[in-house]
């Protein structure tokens, strides 16, 4: 890190000796990074942007720790690693973002497996309440660390993946790809891993669960009209705008996590999955060339997408008005939206072939 700004940035949060001071600092960043925006290349602007949520986040997990100890609760009774998932798992989280995350820890010795639950149940319970105050609002799927179905050891996770694998409903295909996001925040990188590799030496052994996925990874459609026409929000308050979360980077971060699956590709940004996919021969350069291309400008209309503070909590709707598009903002969106159309196509016919 080799920017003043953001070496200082990481100091302050490091430093930060309590929760109300850590949303202080939060709210002080969000200010700073929206002046960024205009100017900064969206590459480094979203790596600058994700290293500070990581940041703020690290520090929340090691503040509830201590709150834990000071209760008389003791420090962790096993190593642990704490999870993000969604946008956070693939380091792609705009100014706001909610919680998404799970808990994987060692198995406790015999005798102390209810003792050691407990213990984490109640610091996931902290951490997301301390996570809230810094601004970091709920799942909305309840995907989240105080959950205790995204609470486990490493032996009760394996069971878990196992029963999933075989009971290919929607829901559990749907949770099987969160998983596939999952990246470690915090602690024990190596319980992460082991995790993983249940994951990926399982999911290519089930034809039927591979068969839902693409399913699942085709269900949000392109906002590009059969004659190249931007799709636009029609009614509601929103009327006039581009769906850009769900009709443009959902998509091209659904296929190419689909793609990365079936190629055992481990890495969780989208952009570095491209990179690997490469290297791997699933992809042309050429076509990841223009792939990445198009994502990095998806990206940076996510970055621009309506940012608001809803009960203390700062939420996105994912949506951006039209109108905030130049004229060659909107002919490079329907490039890059044409792009993904192709690629969502691509990964259908690459998914569907192998299964037949």
């Amino acid at each position: 890190m080799n920017d003043p700004m953001r070496s200082q940035m990481a100091k302050k949060i490091g430093s930060a000796d309590h929760i109300d001071g850590l949303r202080c600092l939060r709210d002080h960043i969000h200010e700073q990074m929206e002046a960024l925006l205009p100017t900064r290349p969206v590459e480094q602007l979203n790596e600058q942007l994700n290293e500070t949520h990581d940041a703020i986040i690290i520090r929340a997990i090691q503040l509830s720790e201590a709150e834990m100890a000071r209760m008389g609760k003791g420090s962790p009774p096993v190593p642990y690693a704490y999870l993000l998932f969604g946008s956070g798992g693939r380091k792609e989280q705009t100014l706001s973002s909610d919680q998404d995350s799970g808990l994987v820890y060692s198995d406790p010795e015999s005798g102390n497996e209810e003792e050691t639950k407990q213990y984490f149940h109640e610091l996931c319970s902290l951490i997301v309440k301390n996570l809230i105050t810094t601004g970091y609002p709920p799942c909305e799927g309840n995907v989240m660390s105080d959950n205790p179905a995204w609470c486990h050891s490493v032996d009760e996770w394996g069971g878990i993946l196992n029963e999933w694998f075989r009971e290919p409903a929607w829901e559990t295909v749907r949770t099987l790809l969160i998983i596939a996001d999952g990246r470690c925040v915090y602690g024990d990188r190596g319980l992460v891993d082991r995790l993983k590799d249940m994951f990926y030496s399982d999911t290519l052994n089930h034809p039927l669960i591979i068969r839902r996925m693409i399913e699942n990874t085709m269900r949000h459609k392109v906002l590009v009209g059969i004659f190249g026409q931007l799709l636009k929000e029609r009614y509601g308050e929103d009327a006039g705008s581009l769906d850009i979360k769900y009709g443009a980077y959902i998509p091209m971060v659904n296929s190419i996590r689909m793609l990365a699956i079936q190629a055992s590709v481990r890495e969780t940004s989208t952009l570095d999955r491209i990179e690997r996919l490469v290297e791997a021969g699933k992809l042309t350069k050429e076509d990841g060339a223009v792939y990445a291309q198009a994502f990095r400008f998806i990206l940076r209309l996510r970055l621009m997408t309506t940012e608001q503070i809803e009960n203390g909590v700062y939420a996105n709707n994912g949506k951006l008005h039209s109108s905030k598009l130049t004229k060659e903002m909107t002919d490079e969106l329907k490039s890059s939206l044409k792009q993904g159309k192709r690629l969502q196509r691509f990964v259908y016919r690459q998914t569907v072939g192998r299964l037949m």
